[in-house]
C-alpha cells in the first residue's frame, strides 16, 4: 500500500532541528520563540481557581462567553474598533489554528494566495492542504520594505487571499500605515480576502504603535485578525489564540474550526478572562521586551555581526557576512555544537532558500542566558 503525501516538500520543521539539537547540545536556545521565563503565578493561580471551581469540561465550541467579551472590550478600548461577542470572536487552540481555519474557510483548489516571504512555516502548507497556489512577494534585507508595485503585478483574478504578518517574524519589521492604505488601494474593488498574523500586537519598540488592519475601514470587514494570548501572557505551552473577523468570515471561520479542534481548554480561558480585567498586564510589554532587544544588541555591538533594531517581534535578525561566506544553515548548525548558541537560519523562511547570511536570534530569554549568548558570539 502506498500512502500518498500530501505535502511532498515539508519535512521536520526548524524548530524542532533546532531545539532538539540544542537540547542535546546543551546550547542556549535561541532558536525557537518561546519565553525562557515562566508567565505571572498570578495567572497559573486564576487557573488553580477556576479548575477547583469545576471548570474542566468542553468549553463552548466559540469560547466562554465571558472571555470573548473580555476580548472584544480590550480590543474596543485599544483599537477603536467594535467585535460582537457572540458573532465575531472566536476563541482556538492557538494561533497556527486560527490561520489553519481562516484560509480553509476562503481558498478553493486553484486560488492564488498572495504570501510575503520570509514567512512563518504554516503558511504555505496550509495553502497547499487546501489546493491553493502561493505566490511569492520576496522581501529583502535591510529593511524588508513591501514594493506595492510588485504586489499589483502579482494579483490577478485568480487571487482570492493575502497573507499579512505584522509585527513580522522572522525579521521584525512593522507594517505602517502607509502600508495599509497601499493594500487597500489594491484589494478594495475586488472579491480579495486577508489574513493578518498580528501575534506579537504588543510587542513593538522605540515609540512605535501597532497597526492592526483591523483599524482601516476597507480592510476590516475582509479580514481575519489573528491574535495569540500566548505570546502575550508568556504561555505559549497553553496554545490559546483567537480569531476576531466580521459576522459572515466568522461563521465561515467556525465551520472549520468546530472540526479542527471544536473547544479549548476551558479553565484555562476563564483564568485569561479574569487576567485581561488589569491592562497594564500587557500594556508594559513594550517597555519589557526593547530592554531585552536592547541588551542582546549592546551584548554584540562590538562584534563583527551587523545588524538593524528590530521594531517589533521578540526577534533580531543579524547579518555574519563579515565573519563567514558558509550557508546559513551550517552556519547555524555550528554555532549550535561550536558555542552553545542555537539559532534559527532565515533561508528557511523563503521558498527557494534564498540565503542572504542572516541568523535570528530569540531574545525572550532571561538576561543571563542574552548576555551569556552574546558573550559567545562576540568571540567570533
Amino acid at each position: 500500500m502506498l500512502l500518498p503525501d500530501k505535502l511532498p516538500r515539508v519535512g521536520t520543521t526548524i524548530f524542532t532541528v533546532m531545539s532538539q539539537l540544542a537540547t542535546e547540545t546543551g546550547a542556549l536556545n535561541l532558536s525557537q520563540g518561546f519565553p525562557g521565563f515562566d508567565c505571572d503565578p498570578a495567572l497559573t493561580a486564576l487557573v488553580d481557581e477556576h479548575m477547583r471551581a469545576g471548570r474542566n469540561q468542553y468549553a463552548p465550541m466559540t469560547g466562554v462567553p465571558v472571555l470573548r467579551e473580555r476580548l472584544a472590550q480590550k480590543t474596543a478600548e485599544q483599537y477603536g474598533v467594535s467585535y460582537d461577542p457572540d458573532t465575531e470572536v472566536t476563541i482556538v487552540s492557538g494561533a497556527t489554528e486560527a490561520i489553519f481555519a481562516a484560509v480553509t474557510a476562503v481558498v478553493q483548489p486553484g486560488d492564488e494566495v498572495i504570501v510575503f516571504e520570509p514567512a512563518y512555516d504554516s503558511y504555505v502548507p496550509t495553502i497547499d492542504l487546501n489546493g491553493g497556489i502561493p505566490v511569492y512577494i520576496t522581501l529583502t534585507p535591510p529593511d524588508y520594505a513591501v514594493d506595492w508595485s510588485v504586489v499589483e503585478e502579482a494579483i490577478t483574478d485568480r487571487t482570492r487571499l493575502i497573507m499579512v504578518n505584522t509585527p513580522h517574524n522572522p525579521t521584525g519589521r512593522c507594517w505602517t500605515r502607509d502600508d495599509l492604505d497601499q493594500l487597500a488601494r489594491l484589494v478594495q474593488d475586488r472579491n480579495i480576502w486577508l489574513v493578518s498574523d498580528e501575534v506579537y500586537e504588543h510587542i513593538l519598540f522605540d515609540g512605535r504603535t501597532h497597526q492592526s488592519l483591523m483599524t482601516h475601514p476597507v480592510l476590516r470587514d475582509r479580514t481575519f485578525v489573528v491574535g495569540s494570548f500566548g505570546k502575550t501572557f508568556h504561555i505559549t505551552g497553553w496554545k490559546i489564540g483567537y480569531c476576531l473577523a466580521s459576522a459572515p468570515l466568522t461563521a465561515a471561520f467556525r465551520k472549520i474550526h468546530q472540526y479542527v479542534t471544536f473547544s479549548t481548554v476551558t479553565p484555562m480561558q476563564y483564568a485569561i478572562a479574569d487576567y485581561l480585567a488589569e491592562p497594564a498586564r500587557y500594556q508594559q510589554l513594550p517597555a519589557f521586551y526593547q530592554r531585552k532587544r536592547d541588551l542582546f544588541l549592546a551584548g554584540i555591538a562590538n562584534s563583527r555581526f551587523r545588524s538593524t533594531p528590530a521594531e517589533g517581534s521578540f526577534f533580531q535578525c543579524v547579518a555574519y557576512d563579515a565573519i563567514t561566506d558558509e550557508p546559513d544553515y551550517d552556519l547555524a548548525i555550528r554555532l549550535t555544537k561550536e558555542i552553545g548558541v542555537a539559532s534559527i537560519p532565515t533561508s528557511v523562511f523563503y521558498h527557494q532558500q534564498n540565503d542572504y547570511h542572516i541568523l535570528r536570534f530569540c531574545f525572550a530569554k532571561t538576561d543571563d542566558v542574552i548576555q551569556e549568548a552574546a558573550e559567545r558570539l562576540s568571540k567570533l
